[in-house]
């Protein structure tokens, strides 16, 4: 072989040489690409969720805890909200819309049709799956049925029965689960709402039907749903209150449960509560706030999850033309009325607080300025309605009728009677169980019940049935065998001897006024308005800026 010969043989052989020793490292890097890849080709899921708008189809003023002070920006509006909504949806191929109920009660809009004005933007925002609340019973049974039939998603609710008289349960009136499969990955959706309607509410709202607690039925249906229909996630939509569902995801039976994303009680959760079976959320109220999961797959397995609250700023999102314009359309032959003011506020006017509130001051002004003649007036612990802060050119508030619709949706009449103060103190220590009980399944979802004519000071963590420290009305402590003139509002089907849940009162009569009149009336003999707290609810260990029930997990409302 000649010198230039073996030289070429020697380059060539050097060559093929390098291949042969880099081949391992260019395979090994191929196979990491290729596992990247793999881990790469995940199924990814977005589940957003609205809860308790209340009919607050416009942006509003909204209330923020930031820096242990009073905060309001405007936020909400459906027409920002199908914003948001396009935002998500181009972003993400996989994404699931899901209201957990009080859709129907909240606004004079809703009030003058019945609701009907409300389904058919729920139906332009393409929702995929509802669950009634509390409130879908306000205009009664069968008119629930029609609206909730008048909407283009699948409703689902698993402890809402046919009554068929004498305690006896009939079918579902909807279906108890829903499966929302993506490239053979299976979620189960499982509804529950709050069984204690007929008690919370005026009991011939939601008469013919039957309701039962989650854990007469939950183990079942989450059997089903794992093993016989194979869902890789099971997610409860509950609209039972932040308590309730932090107490049922601390239940045996909610084994299997992966999420309860709750509603009823306006909390305002940002990062999920880890409970023993169950992790809990629950989005605001009013169109604030969209809960939003993201769920990431591999292999039928969930391998990566994140939980956010978008808070839906009104200067952050244009308003959609097409569900703007749907919106007009639908309240124009009421915007008139809806829109005429009828008085100012002095100060903003807010319903966020457990123990006082503005708005709460304001219905009890109106009440003690009507009934002068009565000791104590009454009115419920509501938690609905966004507050209004902004004045106009008057330097106050501007209240229109629209807000006395938003501030009470149902236009009680005023109902008077006779109690002893035994009577009294026994009741109030029983509504102050109901918002402060140590056991979270005995929690009301409402907050303390208002009052004026009485002082009460009690502890709210205290023992039950020995909360209350003193009571005094008038100007002398109350005396348990005298008798004390009330009045609240009428509560229809109610029993005639009750009064805000206080049975056996004397010689009840239901008067020819009624809440929304009176605060007319009020408002136009006394306007510019300011009702500041009175502090007839005095709380020795709890602050009176407290915001929430919730205790005893890593929780603020903000």
């Amino acid at each position: 072989m000649s010198q230039q010969k073996r030289r070429e043989f020697l380059r060539h052989a050097g060559i093929m040489g390098a291949g042969i020793v880099t081949a391992g490292p260019v395979l090994k890097a191929q196979e990491k690409e290729s596992n990247e890849t793999k881990k790469a080709e995940t199924t990814r899921l977005t589940i957003l969720q609205t809860t308790d708008i209340h009919c607050q189809i416009h942006e509003h003023d909204e209330l923020f805890w930031e820096n242990q002070q009073v905060v309001y920006r405007k936020t909400g509006g459906y027409d920002r909200l199908a914003t948001y909504i396009q935002g998500i949806r181009k972003k993400n191929s996989h994404v699931f819309l899901t209201d957990t109920g009080d859709m129907y009660q909240g606004s004079a809009l809703s009030v003058k049709t019945s609701g009907d004005a409300i389904s058919p933007i729920l139906n332009e925002l393409g929702y995929n799956l509802y669950l009634p609340g509390n409130w879908e019973v306000i205009y009664g049974k069968k008119t629930m049925q029609h609206l909730l039939g008048g909407l283009k998603a699948p409703k689902v609710c698993a402890n809402m029965y046919h009554d068929l008289g004498e305690g006896k349960k009939g079918e579902l009136i909807f279906p108890p689960y829903y499966i929302w499969t993506v490239e053979g990955v299976k979620i189960g959706f499982l509804g529950y709402t709050d069984h204690l309607v007929p008690i919370r509410q005026s009991p011939n709202y939601s008469k013919g039907i039957l309701y039962t607690k989650p854990e007469e039925n939950l183990a079942h249906y989450v059997d089903v749903l794992r093993n016989q229909e194979q869902c890789s996630m099971v997610i409860v939509l509950a609209h039972l209150g932040l308590s309730q569902q932090i107490h049922l995801a601390n239940l045996e039976v909610c084994k299997g449960v992966d999420y309860i994303m709750g509603g009823d009680t306006h909390e305002r959760v940002r990062k999920p509560i880890q409970c023993t079976y169950a992790k809990v959320v629950e989005p605001g109220a009013f169109g604030s706030f969209c809960g939003r999961l993201e769920l990431h797959f591999s292999d039928g397995k969930c391998v990566r999850e994140e939980y956010y609250l978008d808070e839906i700023t009104a200067s952050d999102y244009e308003s959609d033309a097409t569900v703007a314009r749907l919106m007009n359309d639908l309240e124009q032959p009421f915007l008139q009325e809806i829109k005429r003011v009828v008085g100012y506020s002095k100060i903003p006017l807010y319903r966020y607080f457990v123990i006082e509130n503005t708005i709460d001051t304001l219905i009890l002004d109106a009440l003690r300025w009507k009934m002068n003649n009565i000791d104590i007036v009454l009115s419920n612990g509501f938690r609905f309605c966004p507050p209004r802060t902004t004045p106009d050119q008057t330097g106050n508030i501007p209240i229109t009728y629209g807000f006395i619709y938003d501030m009470l949706p149902v236009d009680s009449h005023i109902k008077t009677g006779y109690a002893t103060g035994r009577q009294i103190a026994s009741w109030l220590e029983k509504e102050l169980h109901n918002v402060f009980s140590a056991d979270a399944s005995k929690r009301f979802g409402g907050w303390v019940t208002k009052f004026n004519g009485m002082v009460v000071t009690f502890r709210a963590l205290g023992n039950e049935g020995n909360r209350i420290e003193s009571i005094v009305v008038g100007n002398d402590p109350l005396e348990p065998e005298k008798v004390y003139s009330i009045c609240a509002c009428e509560r229809d089907g109610d029993p005639a001897d009750m009064i805000c849940r206080m049975k056996q009162v004397k010689d009840t009569s239901v008067l020819p006024i009624t809440l929304h009149q009176t605060l007319l009336d009020y408002l136009a003999a006394n306007s510019p308005v300011n009702p500041i707290p009175r502090k007839f609810a005095q709380a020795l260990d709890v602050p009176e800026t407290l915001l929430s029930q919730v205790t005893g997990v890593p929780y603020q409302f903000h």
